[in-house]
């Protein structure tokens, strides 16, 4: 019984240690942070900033509209107004999603799990009002005007924060804050977070068979069960049962009887097919979810969409050519919506769905045979449609589409498919299908260029996801053209430097029919992980990213928190360690990796080689207990304990071999509706797992 509390009490320990933070640098109107190429003259941040000349000329023309008479005051408001520039400024400047007129200044409050350095610690807010109380100026933007904070009423002739507050505990009530979990604070200087240093990397990943299909797309089930759809390039899907880890199980999917069959209207081929599905966030209640794939107008009536090489774009399709044999926009990108009303009372409950769709979302036609891109996913964060598209093909992007924002190839796209305008207002708009723009999409209003971009400058991009711990970590994998693979932080209005850059280096295009773009032009978001093709191939070309998951499961806890991706060809993988915590900035390892000897389904190896057979590694998946598996040309693969390939992890309880996940009964659903029964649920199981009756 000791063993079974010291377990308990390990597990207990390991989910308080990895507690979700949220911070990430982004600015505060949620575009990522830049790099300069001259310093500020006014405001003292260098490196990733926030702010460009401009911006600092104009800081600085506030400032000295305030004409602040003492100078300690002057150098302490002149620090918070700078705090615009701060790589951390949508945090400091927005608190429960409502903005600030200044940052969050610290209260020397300092949580557990924050993960700001010291300078948190520091009465920041007690030393704005000690030395600026009854000092007058201008312009004051500490107003009592946040969030409903009461001061003594407004007087216009008032410049002292005397006068706009009966004492320093009401001005720290409204300007002041703590350093937290998902928080940073100002403290009068850049803020900083804590470098723990890099912790050693897994010693390897174990992996066990439980699946022989091919797939190339794993939902997990909107429901919250142990069941999850996967779909494969023709265009099938299925409902799985996932086996409890330890089990012994297999994947329960009878090939014979897909969710739905879309074979009719995808057109596949090596690179055609069924590239995404994602389920909407209501599926359980409303039965709505979609498909991408490829179409071939001349075989299906239904591929009909307006071509990506058009005037708009400087492209005239009649001067490109065939392709492979192809026409252009012969092949065309699709996404439509079906649903699994009337198959099933209960939308959760359903086996099957009507090869119907329902509605056309988007419909476009590629210039080229390559680089279509084609996942789906919903944001967990906004609800919204994001769409990858690639660069459209040919050698170079030649009409540099992933630059031109008047094109949506080689972009992440974001749609509300919530709101549908009518047919009328599609037209006005000039919208590819049914969907409306979210009010946050960064060219919204400027007419001449799309409205649907969330981010650019992408080449390929395959495989991205959101962290299930941390929604603003949105990972997106870029398949490179000659030498580089990169794993991108997607961010609001981010230009991802293709066909400028391939990776980290300068790309210089082959002659195009398009006008270069200026590498002075632009200011590129860099790669955070990634890895040569010499890492896996002497032979340029011969690689391809794979990208995946921030593991959050705790069957291997030396993963846990590290981003796991690969290169398509299996000969390798790799965890990608985030190093300060909340930085932006990885550190990454290429980890050895095998197959369990008691996989439910035995394994194959590579001859001469101890690597599993995988084949080809196409994408991961993840479930609704976060383990992640690996769908591969051989299989399905999941991420299990690493004792079970004899890899050593001091994390590893090695007395608990089953990783507890969601109940396989119908009412699952109406279970997690309930926090608490979902708390009693989960210990609940855990303490049937260490007694041994699971």
């Amino acid at each position: 019984m000791g063993r079974v509390l010291f377990s308990i009490v390990l597990y207990c320990s390991l989910v308080l240690l990895f507690e979700p933070s949220f911070s990430l640098p982004l600015c505060s109107d949620s575009t990522a942070t830049f790099t300069l190429n001259t310093t500020l003259k006014f405001c003292p941040y260098n490196g990733s900033v926030c702010c460009n000349s401009t911006e600092d000329l104009q800081l600085q023309k506030q400032y000295h509209a305030m004409n602040i008479s003492d100078p300690s005051c002057a150098s302490v408001v002149k620090s918070i107004l700078c705090a615009r520039c701060d790589p951390f400024s949508a945090k400091l400047f927005t608190v429960d999603s409502t903005p600030r007129p200044v940052p969050v200044l610290c209260n020397s409050t300092v949580s557990a799990n924050s993960s700001q350095s010291n300078q948190a610690a520091t009465n920041f807010c007690s030393s704005v009002w000690d030395t600026c109380q009854n000092v007058s100026f201008l312009n004051s933007p500490f107003a009592p005007s946040l969030k409903g904070q009461v001061g003594v009423p407004l007087d216009s002739n008032a410049s002292k924060l005397t006068q706009y507050w009966q004492s320093e505990t009401d001005f720290c009530n409204a300007f002041g804050g703590a350093s937290g979990d998902g928080s940073v604070c100002f403290g009068g200087q850049p803020v900083t977070l804590n470098n723990t240093g890099t912790p050693s990397p897994p010693h390897g990943l174990c992996l066990e068979k439980i699946g022989n299909g091919s797939y190339l797309n794993m939902v997990a089930h909107p429901d919250g069960s142990n069941r999850a759809f996967f779909s494969n390039q023709p265009g099938k899907i299925w409902m799985a049962t996932i086996p409890r880890q330890g089990a012994g199980g297999a994947l329960e999917l009878d090939e014979s009887n897909p969710f739905v069959d879309l074979t009719d209207e995808v057109y596949f081929d090596t690179i055609f097919g069924m590239m995404g599905m994602a389920f909407h966030p209501n599926f359980s209640q409303n039965g709505r979810f979609f498909a991408s794939f490829t179409c071939d107008k001349v075989r299906w009536q239904g591929c009909t969409g307006r071509c990506s090489c058009n005037s708009d774009v400087n492209c005239d399709p009649s001067k490109l050519g065939p392709d492979n044999g192809a026409q252009p926009c012969q092949h065309q990108i699709v996404v439509a919506e079906y649903t699994v009303n009337g198959t099933s009372s209960q939308p959760s409950l359903a086996t099957s769905a009507k090869p119907t769709e329902v509605r056309r979302i988007f419909t476009m036609g590629l210039p080229f045979t390559s680089h279509h891109g084609g996942q789906i996913l919903f944001g967990p964060a906004d609800g919204y449609l994001y769409i990858m598209t690639g660069d459209g093909g040919g050698k170079g992007d030649p009409y540099n589409f992933a630059q031109n924002k008047k094109s949506l190839l080689g972009k992440i796209m974001r749609l509300d498919v919530n709101n549908i305008p009518s047919t009328e207002e599609i037209d006005k708009l000039g919208l590819w299908g049914n969907y409306s723009i979210p009010s946050g999409n960064p060219y919204k209003e400027d007419t001449g260029l799309q409205p649907e971009i969330w981010a650019y400058g992408l080449r390929n991009p395959w495989r991205c996801s959101f962290d299930s711990e941390r929604p603003s970590y949105f990972m997106c994998g870029d398949v490179g053209e000659n030498t580089y693979e990169e794993v991108d932080i997607i961010t609001k209005n981010g230009n991802y430097g293709w066909r400028v850059y391939e990776g980290p280096d300068s790309f210089s295009p082959p002659d195009s029919p398009s006008r270069n773009t200026s590498p002075n032009s632009i200011s590129p978001i860099l790669p955070v992980m990634g890895y040569y093709h010499s890492d896996v191939n002497k032979k340029e070309g011969s690689a391809s990213i794979t990208a995946g998951y921030f593991y959050r499961s705790m069957s291997d806890p030396c993963m846990y928190g590290r981003y796991l991706y690969a290169d398509l060809y299996a000969t390798a993988l790799w965890a990608g360690t985030e190093t300060p915590e909340n930085s932006g900035n990885f550190t990454t390892n290429k980890i050895p990796f095998s197959c369990a000897a008691d996989s439910p389904i035995p394994c194959s190896s590579i001859h001469g080689s101890s690597l599993p057979t995988l084949g080809y590694i196409y994408s991961f998946g993840e479930d609704n207990s976060k383990d992640i598996f690996t769908l591969a040309s051989s299989g399905v693969y999941r991420v299990v304990s690493p004792s079970r390939c004899n890899y050593t992890c001091s994390k590893e309880n090695v007395t608990v071999v089953v990783s507890p996940g969601p109940s396989p009964s119908k009412s699952h659903a109406s279970h997690l509706s309930d926090p608490y029964n979902s708390l009693v649920l989960m210990f609940s199981t855990l303490l049937l797992l260490l007694l041994g009756f699971l």
